[in-house]
């Protein structure tokens, strides 16, 4: 090790302990009064009162070791080792008994320490119990879930449903709940949460037990335990599935001692005691120097210390560290000594002072002891920091997190050992993560928060939403103030937070040094291995219990992350001026298919990658140049077919890491598992001897080797970074791609893991964060209605008011706590910086898709999360960083709204895109896209073709496809333009209680001529496009309306059964979807009629005719089935069943309504009279329904005006803050115009023989034969079935051609 101190190098070997008289000659001793008096002074004794000069032994390095032996003798050493303590029994080391005492599935750390259920109430006791005198124990809460924690005896007897507390002689703690457990249960204690610590105290000889909270008493929980023969008590714990605690029950110093209490292990008093007495000798050196110039020896403060090669210091150290060094490997010890000298070091000195000592103590560690024990003390070093900052209280200046951060980071700047951490300790044994994570206080009071922010203060939002009117109440003078104050003590505490999080972003750019390759791997290159093998482990236990790295960890880590890649990415643009800035960030596409980083099993855009590589093989040849053996090929084919099976040499490298009763078994050693103690949880315990599934691949690189890839171990950072002639990370770039130096290649890695990391869990947490808002609007409202009652009710009730002064100062005391938590949320999750950084990833992302969407084909390697995180990081900056924070403020807002709605337009009908959760995910987020004025401007500014390419693509008929979704896109396009429709919510809805006016479906109407004249113009171009899109919109309306009724009948008929049941929630929601999927069906025939009536009334068109009958037939069926008096659609609606609420006659009538008014009303009379025609043709037509549009229940009489509208009964005229008056005016000429029209028909028609009739449809004359079989029918109904299918209905022999047939003629041509 090369040491910094004067610039010289010291070999370990140059200082070995010898006792030959060789000792006295080396060079450069000092002489011998000066060494005596040297030695003396840092070998003192123990009770610091040094003899006279004249009385004590002269000190050289002979006889030092038998002063050491001296100086470290313990007198009551032997009293301290009698293993049988009074009042305890079993082994004196505690920990959990993991061979018989659980009930449950349960998975324990490797230090028996550490226990996360697995099961519905898991139990586990320890393996010591005590009967006598006062004990303590704590739990570190990792989880804030639901848990019992206390004592037990041994015969209590646990199961599924019942756990600690819940029998004789257990008794528990449940901060989830705020109570406490013995058989029965009252209100007890504080609410608990993830990063606290619970003292468990039971006072045997008083018969007590109490517990505390963060070393604050709770008060005494339980009275009149039973004691005596046989009783004696075991620490103790029950838990819910997922969650997780760490004990301490002495191999740690308890974070918070009590008076009188001892823990139940106890601590290694005689080697603290020589470890605390070396540790003065070790300070006694730092705060001396020698001049052997004038024969004295010179105070100095340590911090000023430097090692400047004295062969005296040096021997001095070594004799130090010779005794030291077997001590710092035990746990206890460097927690107790060795970090509180550490912590004293940052707290005293500057930090440059504090950064300068600590590296020369690590300098002596690395020179003085084994690699095996420094190893081993910086391993339990980091533990014991990690386990320190994450379960730190909050305080007000986060003093004690800052003093961990700086610690950490001294530590860390340490090259050899940063990087032996990093490679050994970081991602492997310890959950790093922690350390770029700020927990959130559950108990704002104890967090200081009310001296940071004294006035609270909340947003005042609009409760009601439906019409388009809203009331904007003004702000007064006292709001106003009190949310400047608010407001100056968000910045308070926000400052405070940056303070940590650079710390932490500090951390993260020592991890990413790649100029510390001096004699080994820069740390970069390290820490992409540990980071990939961390995306992977969270990435494959997706959705497997229990969760990985908890999301709350991964918001920090993304944000810190993308803080430390930025400023490396910005300083290499500094040094390379071609390089681009980290503004113009992107992943080139070549990543993705050419081996180089393994993406595990995440799906590809295209499938699977073995597929891909089979089926794009030859694209991959002549754009990138990349030739796969055909012989690799199918290794990876027999790979995917095999992957069941793992092979042997990984299993027969893994240990036997699962116990349960009955033996072990043998399980993959779950990774980087949710581990309380910041470890590794290897044990598996099951009273049923239940073990885990195998996972489909092992964690470990396969022995299989993959096409052109490297395992994340066997890279080095020529593999990455590449060569003068190897390309690394960049090898195979196509021609698309220009020749553009964007940074180095390895921090391309680091931003590809990051935005795998916002896909994996980040967005999820985004999401849920936004609950803290919610309940601070949902208490505003209350409390203002609250207020309002009290402002209305009467003085003499004084009960009422007494009522309503409590709940209001419920209110107020709930919304104080709320909002001051919410101040710590914005500050931590949703404050600008961060939308900044979710915002940067979305712009990286939208670049990455358009630069491999001009590969072809090759865009179908892509990962689909890539298009996932474009999707969410818009959700999230548009929905969860408001109302703070808008996104109309980000740099380049307009530009970036555009691009995205583009790659939506062009991606979401992509052939090259088969995954269909990906294809749903693109079409629900186009749909929404829609639904918003500036995003859909967004839509209409992208290039002309491709928005016509994508009403192209909406326009594909319905069959073979999810349709719903381009249907609601079709409607929301249309929505503002149509009959009746301008409303957010529907008229009957407005009452009930409002919905999140975020949602799309309640956004106000904002139409797109642009892209209606565009679906226009494509409807209008070739014979095909109209005929196959309405055919496919009628045959979805013809079956979503019939499962309807198909439904609503089921429901009628389960209501009206006399015996109690209940209709299932599943089947209300499908009927109420097949109702919304009938109106907007309806939606879109009425913009089809209304944008290009010719379609169906243009009768020179081939499908004209038959659309038109077809869709005559659907309307007087929708019309006849909501119309009829007290009929089914009526009962029901009446009920007003949950789940049923959109179901009413407003929004299907008006639809109808609106189809048949641009049919009979707009238009020259001659299409006019044609539609009329059909209409009244049609066997289902009654007039009675059209005069039910009006609330009549007959046609009036001519020349009668229409009567006013029974309120008893529906009409149209009901509306009148929902429809004009001009359209009114024109469902009244309808009327009259079907009316007269009828009475015309019905006066004209002439009877006709049932032999003349259509055998299909019964409702329309005989007027088409079929060749070559010749049989007839009408020509609507075979227009119909030839749409589908081109079989004769009664034969089934294929058509060829059909003809027209008149009765009239065919008859004199066969007389004659």
């Amino acid at each position: 090790m090369a040491s910094k101190g004067a610039g010289m190098s010291f070999s370990r070997k140059s200082y070995r302990l010898t006792s030959d008289a060789e000792k006295s000659g080396v060079t450069g001793i000092v002489h011998e009064k000066l060494l005596n008096d040297y030695l003396h002074h840092i070998f003192s004794s123990p009770d610091h009162a040094p003899p006279t000069t004249t009385s004590r032994k002269p000190l050289n390095f002979q006889n030092l070791p038998e002063h050491m032996d001296q100086l470290l003798q313990v007198d009551n050493e032997d009293e301290e080792s009698q293993e049988e303590v009074e009042g305890r029994l079993g082994p004196s080391t505690v920990v959990l008994d993991h061979t018989g005492g659980f009930e449950g599935l349960l998975l324990v750390d490797d230090d028996l320490l550490g226990v996360i259920g697995h099961s519905n109430f898991g139990t586990i006791r320890s393996t010591t119990c005590v009967y006598k005198g006062k004990w303590v124990y704590e739990v570190l809460i990792s989880s804030q879930g639901l848990m019992q924690i206390g004592w037990c005896t041994i015969n209590c007897r646990f199961n599924q449903e019942e756990g600690v507390g819940d029998t004789h002689n257990s008794y528990a703690y449940d901060g989830n709940r705020v109570r406490k457990w013995n058989v029965t249960t009252t209100n007890y204690g504080k609410a608990w949460a993830a990063g606290d610590i619970v003292s468990c105290l039971i006072d045997l000889d008083d018969g007590t037990l109490s517990f505390c909270l963060n070393g604050v008493s709770l008060g005494t929980a339980f009275e009149n335990l039973s004691r005596g023969l046989g009783m004696a008590y075991f620490p103790a714990i029950s838990l819910s599935f997922k969650e997780s605690v760490a004990f301490n029950f002495g191999s740690r110093p308890l974070r918070y001692p009590v008076a009188g209490f001892r823990p139940l292990q106890d601590p290694p008093c005689a080697d603290l005691v020589r470890a605390q007495r070396l540790l003065g000798c070790f300070r006694a050196v730092l705060s001396v120097e020698l001049d052997s110039v004038e024969g004295r020896l010179v105070q100095k403060d340590s911090s000023e210390w430097q090692l400047q090669g004295q062969p005296t210091v040096l021997l001095t150290l070594a004799h130090i560290f010779h005794r030291f060094a077997p001590l710092l490997r035990k746990v206890y010890l460097v927690e107790a000594v060795l970090m509180g000298f550490l912590l004293g070091i940052v707290e005293k000195g500057t930090p440059v002072q504090a950064q300068s000592l600590v590296h020369q103590v690590l300098d002596l560690l690395w020179l003085f002891m084994e690699d095996y024990e420094v190893q081993d003390c910086l391993k339990q070093l980091m533990m014991s920091l990690l386990r320190l900052y994450r379960f730190s209280p909050i305080v007000p200046d986060l003093g004690l997190q800052i003093h961990y951060l700086r610690l950490t980071i001294s530590i860390l700047r340490h090259e050899k050992s940063r990087k032996f951490l990093l490679s050994n300790v970081l991602f492997d044994m310890l959950r790093s993560v922690v350390f770029f994570y700020i927990k959130s206080p559950l108990r704002v009071e104890e967090a200081g928060l009310h001296e940071l922010i004294p006035t609270t203060w909340w947003p005042h939002r609009s409760s009601r939403e439906g019409r388009e009117s809203k009331e904007v109440k003004e702000e007064t003078t006292e709001e106003r103030q009190r949310r400047r104050a608010y407001e100056r003590g968000c910045q308070r505490l926000k400052k405070r937070i940056e303070v940590v999080e650079e710390l932490q972003v500090q951390i993260l750019k020592l991890l990413l040094d790649n100029k510390d390759d001096n004699g080994g791997e820069a740390s970069r290159y390290i820490f992409l291995t540990k980071f990939r093998k961390f995306l992977q482990e969270n990435a494959s236990g997706r959705g497997n219990m229990p969760m990985l790295c908890p999301p709350e960890y991964m918001v920090c880590f993304l944000h810190r992350l993308i803080s430390a890649l930025r400023f490396y990415w910005d300083e290499y643009k500094a040094s390379n001026p071609r390089a681009s800035f980290s503004e113009e960030a992107y992943i080139p596409p070549q990543i993705f298919y050419n081996g180089k980083v393994d993406y595990f099993d995440l799906q590809r855009l295209g499938g699977l990658l073995s597929h891909l590589r089979k089926t794009l093989k030859d694209d991959l040849a002549s754009k990138a140049n990349i030739v796969i053996d055909p012989m690799e090929l199918q290794a990876a084919t027999m790979d995917d077919l095999d992957e069941d099976e793992e092979p042997a040499p990984a299993a027969a490298q893994r240990p036997m890491q699962a116990l349960a009763i009955g033996g072990a078994l043998p399980l993959p050693r779950p990774g980087w598992l949710s581990s309380p103690t910041l470890g590794r949880a290897n044990r598996f315990l099951s009273t049923a001897a239940v073990s885990l599934m195998t996972p489909r691949r092992p964690l470990s690189t396969s022995d299989k080797v993959k096409v052109r890839t490297l395992s994340v171990e066997q890279r080095t950072r020529e593999d990455i970074e590449g060569s003068h002639w190897n390309e690394g990370l960049l090898l195979g770039r196509p021609p698309e791609e220009p020749e553009q130096l964007l940074t180095e290649n390895s921090l391309l890695e680091v931003l590809d893991g990051t935005i795998m990391m916002y896909n994996l869990s980040v967005h999820q947490q985004l999401g849920k964060m936004v609950g803290v808002s919610d309940d601070v609007s949902e208490y505003a409202m209350a409390l203002r209605d609250t207020e309002d009652k009290l402002r209305r009710c009467p003085k003499r009730r004084k009960d009422i008011l007494a009522e309503l002064t409590k709940s209001q100062k419920v209110f107020s005391e709930k919304l104080d706590h709320l909002s001051r938590r919410l101040a710590w949320v914005h500050a931590t999750v949703y404050s600008q910086e961060k939308m900044l950084d979710i915002y940067w990833l979305l712009r990286v992302c939208l670049r990455t898709i358009e630069h491999g969407d001009r590969t072809g084909s090759l865009f179908a390697f892509m990962p689909e999360f890539y298009l996932s995180v474009a999707i969410n990081s818009y959700s999230a900056l548009k929905n969860y960083f408001g109302p703070v924070h808008s996104m109309e403020e980000l740099p380049g807002y307009e530009e970036t709204l555009t691009r995205l709605a583009a790659i939506l337009a062009k991606h979401f009908a992509d052939t090259r895109i088969v995954g269909t959760d990906i294809r749903d995910s693109l079409m629900q987020a186009l749909a929404s896209y829609v639904c918003y004025p500036h995003s859909l401007r967004a839509v209409e500014r992208i290039p002309e073709e491709q928005r016509i390419a994508m009403v192209r693509n909406l326009l594909a008929p319905y069959e073979q496809r999810p349709w719903a979704q381009t249907n609601w896109i079709l409607v929301r396009l249309w929505r503002g333009c149509g009959f009746g429709y301008r409303y957010t919510r529907l008229p009957h809805l407005l009452k009930t209680k409002p919905e999140d006016a975020n949602l799309p479906s309640l956004q106000k109407p904002c139409p797109s001529t642009l892209l209606q004249q565009h679906m226009a113009d494509l409807l209008r171009q070739g014979p095909d496009v109209a005929p196959s899109f309405l055919n496919s919109v009628l045959n979805q309306l013809n079956w979503a309306f019939s499962e309807f009724i198909g439904m609503i009948q089921e429901i009628q008929q389960a209501a009206e059964r006399l015996e109690r049941n209940f209709v299932d929630s599943r089947q209300l929601k499908v009927c109420a979807t097949c109702f919304d999927l009938s109106v907007s069906l309806l939606r879109v025939l009425e913009m089809t009629i209304t944008l290009v009536p010719e379609i169906f009334l243009d009768w020179s068109q081939p499908t004209s005719e038959m659309l038109l009958r077809r869709l005559a037939q659907l309307l007087n069926q929708v019309l006849n089935r909501v119309t009829a008096e007290r009929n089914l659609f009526d009962r029901v609606v009446t009920l007003r069943l949950p789940g049923l609420e959109s179901v009413d006659h407003y929004p299907i009538l008006v639809a109808v309504t609106g189809i048949l008014v641009q049919l009979l009303v707009h238009g020259p009379a001659s299409e006019t009279e044609r539609a009329t025609s059909v209409l009244l043709a049609d066997p289902c037509f009654q007039l009675r329904s059209i005069c039910y549009l009006l609330g009549q229940p007959e046609p009036p009489a001519p020349g009668t005006a229409l009567p006013a509208p029974d309120r008893k009964r529906f009409s149209l005229q009901s509306y009148t803050d929902y429809i004009s008056a001009e359209e009114l005016a024109q469902v009244e000429q309808m009327l009259a115009h079907v009316t007269a029209a009828s009475a015309q028909a019905a006066a004209a028609s002439l009877p006709t023989s049932e032999d003349d009739l259509c055998p299909i449809c019964y409702a329309h004359p005989i007027s088409a034969v079929f060749q070559p079989c010749g049989h007839k029918s009408c020509k609507a109904c075979i227009n119909q079935h030839l749409m589908n299918n081109k079989d004769c209905f009664f034969c089934k022999a294929t058509i060829v051609s059909v003809d027209d047939w008149d009765k009239a003629s065919n008859t004199s041509t066969s007389a004659a």
